[in-house]
């Protein structure tokens, strides 16, 4: 079923009860209530609240830094934390929480595939933020979105372009404090998906800004870097082509080698995104991993130091996830703080700043 049959079915039959949707790494709940729904859950980085804070502009990242200790150390919750603090107002969070919810659900639609399961008459999660909205409201939106962002590709192509100034461009051009943000990282010549990571936004906001700045010829798309290569994991081992044999590789390699077990769960998603059994035991292998780098590697408190110069990390051949750490390692911050803030996974987090380790970019203090 396409999304938009499967919300107008549920609303239909007034439907109360979990719609879920996986693909690859990603796991998203859609909550019913007699037709009508009423919040939703994540496990996508990018969409988790402090993320989801950043882009909206309601904390910085010293706020959310800070907040996240406090809760690492209470176990509160963030929203209560951010009150406490006076950073934010009971009623702004709960106002950004429901756009959270709203837009978790607004990116399905962009999902080229994916596997849903409905949950009849499950119960909601006690800790649910509640909203009502019409399914109806939300496919308009979604259709939207979708149309527009299909027209945003017509100038932007991929998250690969690289966006430069067009000469003559003048700084006393009357433009949004967002707009200014976005022009700061063009100068910077970073990439769509950089500029994504730096705006802790989704595709759909930043390819829309990217697009009125070169529909009104202040910029123009340079160019395009090439796709990068899938995950290295013929040094694992000859692995099979068949999925189910990666799978029980993987789970050999499970408590040996956790970061093997994940490196060939990764591969096998790539063929098979929606494979239930890899989903379920990419869970296993990234807590697997982190306990691992965490026991053996990293301290959670060591705090990294860069020791390349900044003008020569351009030779360094860095991807964007990576360049993006890299632009929150400051000297102050420990790892728990860096993780706080990055809209990763926790274990290709900790990779990341390994692998960074490794190549003798940064050192740890």
């Amino acid at each position: 079923m396409s999304l938009t049959d499967l919300l107008q079915f549920l609303a239909a039959s007034r439907k109360s009860g979990t719609l879920r949707f996986d693909r690859g790494k990603v796991s998203k709940q859609v909550y019913f209530e007699n037709g009508l729904i009423v919040g939703s859950k994540s496990n996508d980085p990018r969409e988790y609240l402090g993320q989801v804070l950043l882009h909206y502009g309601k904390v910085d990242d010293n706020q959310l830094q800070e907040a996240r200790e406090i809760q690492r150390t209470t176990g509160g919750k963030l929203g209560e934390v951010l009150v406490q603090k006076g950073f934010m107002t009971e009623d702004e969070v709960l106002d950004i929480l429901k756009t959270r919810t709203l837009d978790a659900i607004y990116d399905l639609f962009v999902w080229n595939e994916g596997e849903f399961e409905f949950y009849d008459d499950e119960p909601l999660p006690e800790d649910l933020i509640l909203i009502e909205v019409e399914p109806t409201a939300v496919i308009m939106e979604g259709i939207y979105r979708l149309d527009e962002l299909a027209r945003y590709r017509t100038m932007v192509p991929s998250d690969r372009s690289i966006i430069e100034l067009n000469a003559g461009w003048t700084s006393s051009l009357k433009l949004g404090k967002e707009y200014r943000r976005i022009l700061y990282f063009v100068e910077k010549r970073m990439t769509v998906g950089e500029i994504c990571y730096q705006m802790h936004a989704s595709a759909f906001h930043v390819y829309g800004q990217l697009f009125t700045l070169i529909n009104e010829g202040v910029a123009r798309v340079s160019g395009e870097l090439p796709e990068e290569s899938a995950p290295k994991v013929a040094a694992v081992e000859d692995l099979p082509e068949s999925v189910t044999e990666m799978i029980w590789s993987a789970q050999r390699k499970l408590d040996n080698d956790p970061e093997a077990a994940l490196l060939i769960i990764q591969k096998a998603l790539q063929q098979q995104p929606n494979n239930a059994d890899a989903q379920r035991l990419l869970v296993d292998a990234e807590e697997k991993f982190v306990q691992h780098v965490y026991d053996n590697i990293l301290l959670p408190r060591a705090i990294p130091q860069l020791l390349v110069a900044p003008s020569d990390l351009t030779l360094q051949q860095i991807d964007p996830q990576a360049g993006f750490v890299l632009s929150r390692i400051n000297g102050s911050w420990d790892i728990q703080s860096i993780l706080s803030i990055c809209p990763f996974r926790e274990a290709d987090c900790l990779r990341m700043i390994r692998d960074l380790l490794k190549r003798g970019i940064i050192g740890l203090t």
